[in-house]
């Protein structure tokens, strides 16, 4: 008989993913599979042409991207010398988790689904699409398909002889057991925040404890968003990044959280255990410290401030002793509760912590070898670096919008690592952050001749600010202006001609405050209206070099920013200010709540639609979008297009392709967040 085996390999970002995959591996196992399940970067792929059953779970992030656990896997699978009918002996299906709200809507599980039928895979089922745009969110697809995929499977691998599924009424055991040493055992130092020497480049598994050097509140203390400027010093971590790249970082609970949970678990936060493994072949979670305190598990490890999944509650269930309590965790988790489930979880973003206040009878049986089962271990979170290693060597700076929000919920909601960074005082002794810097997905052009257009409302200013320190520092000056003025002085009027009209509309519109554009434009006028050959304002002579006039499209930096208000949430409004004045930025601003009808980043494009099609069309500019993915990339993207058609005569259809051919050919990059 075949060896009845699958493995559950799943793409995770947020954790969603990992989640669905485990779950699939507890259905595997009460239907008596010998399942492993394993981030796709952590199995070895080149054993995939040995497997005979596999399931797929994989999220799409981004603009389409695969998760950072799964990047290796998927350009492995994406070799052109793969053999065609290499995965001939496959069983697979493949699960995606989405959101289609995003227009590359589940794009990693279907380009996945076809590479492995185009290397001769076998398809169980046709590809999953769960949506979290759906009321009920991706279990809506998730539930319907798994009753398929388990017939399909079972049908492939029948239960062996006098055996039966597994009850869902049976509790299945924990992936570890505790064992608790004796108080008097001894200490061992270390643990995560140690600021010791790195063997190897800082990651997820070895983060440097950078030291806090500063941080300050960049916006006015009367205003409703809390957002902050955090310098870490990151010497001697052999940390290295440029502009677009991200830093990840570790947060934690706090203090007073974590004594609330130990409460109510009835657990001592200071009692020490180690970890063993229930199965042979799990590994035990790299993370943790061997041996560990109850403490340091709960505030470096659980993350008791996340909103609970299904699968919390269906665990819970198993350990109530309260007849209520049992009920309503038992519809919590199954198909038919998911929306009240949503109702009462997710709609109001409650989290574990509180939703164990409210099953006190349960929340104090549960055993403590079951904590890892029973909640996610803390994420890491991402933030675009905001400064440039050139301009500030061995130091990283974040923008972080510190998250608080309300719900129907009398507490306010708080964002886990925000609200963290935010407590953290430099004056108040070595503060210590665990972070690793990844690869972001934007990539500025190398070539110092190149323009770039950012467009970043809010927080999404901060990788333009690394971009433009780095290119300030790199002495991109003036970006590609003695090509213009040689265009300007040896091809005729034409160019002359469209450069003054620029600069006397610029002049109206800061006279008016149409624009909010930063830029002097009287001494523009005057630079350009001045014959060639004689003086002009504004050039510096550097020699076999040409320098500009300042703020005319100033280091081939072009922001487009934009905020609430000028007076509350400016982000470095000197520095930005200070660039202008020495020409190494063109700064438009909209500051959509300090006049009667709000105006934002797209209406400034389109009042520069000349600049913009400039850069694009005479200057090969690249454009950058960073910032809140809600409605903001679809009203940029709109008013690209309307550039495309009004100045360079476009159809719509045509617009839109041109965008599309820009965003192919990373001239157009966004990197949007929700």
């Amino acid at each position: 008989m075949v060896e009845r085996k699958l493995l559950v390999l799943f793409g995770s970002q947020t954790g969603t993913a990992q989640d669905t995959a485990e779950r699939i591996g507890r259905e595997a196992k009460r239907r008596h599979f010998q399942c492993r399940v394993e981030a796709l970067d952590s199995y070895d792929v080149a054993n995939l042409i040995n497997e005979l059953l596999v399931v797929f779970v994989c999220a799409t992030t981004g603009q389409g991207d695969p998760p950072d656990n799964m990047k290796m896997f998927w350009r492995f699978l994406f070799r052109k010398n793969l053999p065609p009918g290499s995965l001939c002996q496959l069983d697979y299906a493949v699960l995606g988790l989405g959101d289609s709200s995003y227009p590359k809507f589940n794009f990693v599980a279907k380009k996945l689904h076809k590479r492995v039928l185009q290397l001769g895979g076998n398809p169980l089922l046709p590809v999953a699409l769960g949506d979290d745009q759906h009321d009920l969110g991706p279990d809506a697809v998730v539930d319907p398909w798994l009753l398929a995929l388990w017939d399909k499977i079972l049908t492939l691998y029948p239960l062996p002889s006098g055996l039966e599924i597994i009850s869902p009424d049976v509790c299945l055991p924990p992936k570890y057991t505790l064992h608790y040493l004796a108080e008097d055992s001894p200490h061992p130092d270390g643990g995560l925040l140690q600021p010791t020497a790195p063997r190897a480049v800082p990651s997820e598994l070895h983060p440097f404890a950078a030291q806090l050097v500063s941080n300050q509140r960049v916006t006015a203390e009367s205003h409703f968003q809390d957002v902050r400027l955090i310098e870490f010093d990151v010497t001697g971590s052999g940390i290295t990044f440029s502009a677009g790249d991200v830093v990840m970082i570790q947060p934690q609970n706090c203090p007073e959280d974590v004594e609330q949970f130990c409460q109510l678990l009835r657990l001592d936060p200071d009692r020490r255990f180690v970890l063993k493994p229930t199965e042979p072949g799990t590994s035990l979670p790299a993370l943790l410290p061997q041996p560990c305190s109850i403490r340091h598990l709960v505030t470096h490890y659980l993350d008791i401030s996340c909103v609970p999944r299904r699968s919390f509650f269906e665990l819970l269930s198993y350990f109530s002793t309260n007849e209520l309590e049992r009920e309503k965790l038992q519809e919590f988790s199954s198909a038919q509760g998911q929306e009240e489930l949503y109702s009462y979880c997710n709609r109001p973003r409650r989290t574990t912590l509180e939703a164990l206040w409210d099953f006190p009878h349960t929340t104090c049986a549960i055993p403590p070898e079951y904590l890892l089962d029973l909640i996610p271990r803390i994420r890491p979170r991402a933030f675009s670096i905001a400064s440039s290693m050139l301009a500030h060597p061995d130091r990283i700076q974040i923008l972080v919008a510190v998250v608080r929000y309300k719900t129907r919920l009398s507490k306010p909601r708080r964002g886990l690592c925000s609200t963290w960074l935010a407590s953290l005082n430099p004056e108040q002794g070595d503060v210590r952050v665990p972070l690793w810097v990844k690869k972001g997905g934007m990539k500025f052009p190398a070539d110092p001749d190149t323009p770039v257009i950012m467009i970043g409302p809010g927080t999404g200013v901060a990788p333009f600010r690394a971009a433009i320190q780095e290119r300030v520092a790199q002495g991109r000056r003036a970006v590609g202006l003695s090509r213009k003025l040689r265009l300007v002085e040896g091809h005729g009027q034409l160019w002359k001609a469209l450069l003054v009209l620029h600069a006397r509309s610029l002049l109206l519109f800061q006279h008016t405050g149409a624009s909010g554009c930063h830029k002097p434009p009287d001494l523009m006028v005057t630079w350009f209206l001045s014959p060639p050959g004689s003086s002009r304002p504004g050039l510096s002579a550097r020699p076999g070099k040409e320098r500009g006039p300042s703020g005319l499209l100033s280091a081939g930096n072009c922001l487009f920013f934009g905020c609430r208000q000028k007076s509350k949430d400016f982000y470095c409004q000197a520095e930005w200010e200070e660039l202008v004045t020495k020409g190494f930025l063109t700064l438009f601003t909209a500051f959509s709540r300090d006049q009667e009808e709000k105006v934002y980043v797209q209406h400034r494009i389109q009042e520069n639609r000349r600049l913009v099609w400039e850069l694009l069309s005479s200057g090969s500019a690249h454009v950058y979008l960073a910032g809140n993915a809600k409605q903001m990339p679809a009203a940029v993207a709109e008013a690209l297009q309307s550039v495309l058609q009004l100045e360079g005569g476009l159809s719509p259809s045509e617009a839109e392709e041109h965008l599309t051919a820009l965003e192919r050919s990373q001239r157009f990059q966004s990197e949007t967040w929700s």
